[in-house]
């Protein structure tokens, strides 16, 4: 047996090999330590959250769910980000039956992605709970097969509840970022099968009612969580705060198919092909908190390791045009005082090219 003197705590195997951290000469020198069969609990084994701060959305049901429960797991104090208050109660419950986690750490805040108005009252009340700093945002809600419809801003649902929101949330979360935070958006590998031919309308992302296709709607956004994360990783690499964006897993058995019987019997075949909810969530919570990524930002990753993402996430000008239309949008339905300086600074960049 191996005592830690520091800890107390007594292990089988030597903590000294099991734990040991390489040298690193530059921030990208990183190995593939998982792979797309580790589940988040490998991933976290020996590691200590106690202490931190993490936001989840979507994290009542599916990959979220398991998400929250591997990092409450592990003592991080969480808040869940959810529309429907009942299930994110009896969720935080379950999470503390299974875990033994404190419920005192883990809390509910409502988050409703189809108003940015709702957006707006969840970051002021992330304030009010998680004053001092957030150390984890992981943005993992999404819609997906939904019929055309428009939230209550009078925009397309897919569009708002996947990208828009999302976005708006990050920028105002960003008080509460500091040196070494981490944000995830939850993308998906569909993001490089978007079509963007008729995207960009009349200064917005959306398309018409008679161009609608649900695939395709969220095929762009993913495509625009990818673009998001790149720029965001820019705008906020020398405050130290991380962005990434993360593939959990394809056609995984949780709530994104609860849509329509078709995608429920698509995405119930294919269960013994794919991964678990634990296997889903690892991704994820390697990038969000594993040591070996300190100060890796800007990247897109896939079965716990980084991978190209498609030519249309890559390019800058296309991603600084979607980033911009998305800022004007926000600030036509909610003005632009808290996004301010980067509305100025993405129009400003739009002038000058011209």
């Amino acid at each position: 047996m191996y005592k830690q003197k520091e800890t107390g705590i007594e292990t089988e195997v030597d903590p000294r090999l099991a734990f040991a951290r390489e040298e690193k000469k530059h921030v990208h020198d990183f190995r593939q330590r998982f792979d797309g069969s580790s589940t988040a609990y490998q991933v976290l084994h020996g590691v200590d959250l106690s202490g931190k701060y993490a936001l989840i959305t979507g994290s009542n049901v599916g990959i979220g769910y398991e998400t929250a429960k591997s990092l409450a797991r592990h003592g991080c104090k969480i808040l869940f980000a959810n529309r429907n208050m009942e299930s994110t109660q009896k969720a935080i419950k379950e999470i503390v039956k299974e875990t033994n986690a404190d419920e005192e750490n883990l809390k509910a805040v409502h988050l409703d992605l189809a108003s940015l108005e709702s957006v707006k009252k969840c970051a002021l009340s992330v304030e009010t709970l998680f004053s001092s700093h957030l150390d984890i945002v992981i943005l993992n809600a999404g819609v997906f097969g939904i019929p055309y419809m428009l939230t209550e801003d009078n925009y397309e649902t897919t569009f708002q509840v996947n990208h828009l929101s999302h976005m708006y949330l990050a920028l105002l979360l960003e008080p509460l970022l500091k040196k070494g935070s981490r944000v995830v958006f939850v993308s998906s590998e569909s993001h490089r099968f978007a079509y963007l031919k008729d995207a960009f309308r009349n200064e917005t992302l959306e398309v018409t009612e008679e161009q609608y296709r649900y695939v395709m709607a969220y095929n762009n956004s993913k495509l625009f969580n990818v673009i998001t994360a790149k720029i965001l990783s820019e705008e906020w690499k020398s405050k130290g705060i991380s962005v990434n964006s993360v593939h959990p897993g394809n056609m995984v058995s949780s709530e994104l198919s609860r849509s329509w019987w078709f995608f429920r019997l698509a995405f119930f075949l294919v269960r013994p092909f794919t991964k678990s909810l634990q296997q889903a969530a690892a991704t994820t919570v390697y990038v969000a908190t594993y040591w070996d990524l300190e100060n890796v930002t800007g990247l897109y990753f896939n079965n716990c390791f980084y991978c190209e993402p498609s030519a249309l996430a890559s390019n800058k000008e296309i991603g600084a045009e979607i980033f911009r239309i998305s800022l004007n949008m926000i600030e036509t339905r909610m003005g632009g005082d808290l996004i301010q300086k980067y509305i100025d600074k993405y129009n400003l960049n739009t002038d000058e090219r011209k």
